[in-house]
């Protein structure tokens, strides 16, 4: 992520939930700001709703979503207010966990497990994974364009660190073996809007298209135009 908006340029940049990742520290834009969508962890100066945004059209050239679109009540509303506050030509990077992972795999068994009163613990607390397929498609059909992705964290979902480690040869063939069951993918996305083209005036065509010349009476030839528009040049020429 750092990588991602260490590029960007801008005035105007927003992270929308998960205060306690700077995801914007890269970022050179004079005015960032993060924002919150409800209670979580670590501090903010706003407290947002994600589905209706206090920014006018074409106000922010670069919006952060980390974890967003997952615990958002409605994640097509949240995306559609992100289309309308940004820019022509703005980019929105959104961070998710995949659930074709084995995260994901996780998460549906602890689903199960919770309706059975086994299990309460899930991942996250709330809200469902997006997949990454799944969130492309919404993107077009919002009008942006899909400039990148990958995958990453490639580990199973172990509470024991040296469980981690003993698996972290997987991060490093997951990236070659098996790059779209990572657990968490990231995704940059460009706000496209249709050009105006001018179109000339239609007297301009009709000049292009008009004959050029007409045949002189001395060549022996009747023109056309002299046939039927001059009696008297046709008379001259019998």
């Amino acid at each position: 992520m750092d990588r991602i908006v260490a590029d960007l340029f801008g005035f105007h940049a927003l992270q929308l939930g998960l205060s306690a990742l700077d995801g914007l520290r890269s970022n050179r834009m004079p005015h960032r700001w993060t924002a919150l969508t409800g209670p979580g962890p670590g501090s903010a100066a706003m407290v947002l709703d994600s589905t209706a945004l206090p920014f006018p059209e074409q106000s922010l050239d670069l919006v952060l979503l980390p974890h967003t679109l997952e615990l958002s009540p409605d994640p097509h509303a949240t995306l559609r207010e992100v289309e309308r506050v940004l820019v022509p030509e703005g980019r929105v990077v959104i961070c998710g966990l995949n659930p074709a992972s084995l995260w994901g795999f996780r998460q549906q068994r602890a689903h199960v497990y919770r309706r059975l009163g086994l299990e309460k613990w899930f991942l996250p607390q709330a809200g469902e994974f997006i997949g990454y397929w799944r969130l492309r498609d919404w993107l077009r059909l919002l009008s942006f364009e899909v400039e990148g992705g990958r995958f990453g964290c490639y580990r199973p979902a172990v509470d024991s660190e040296p469980w981690l480690n003993r698996f972290a040869w997987m991060d490093k063939a997951g990236d070659r073996w098996w790059p779209i069951f990572g657990a968490v993918y990231l995704l940059v996305g460009i706000k496209r809007v249709p050009g105006l083209r001018l179109l000339e005036p239609g007297w301009k065509t009709t000049r292009a298209r008009a004959p050029q010349a007409v045949p002189s009476a001395s060549s022996g030839r009747i023109s056309p135009l002299t046939k039927f528009n001059s009696p008297v040049s046709t008379e001259r020429n019998e």
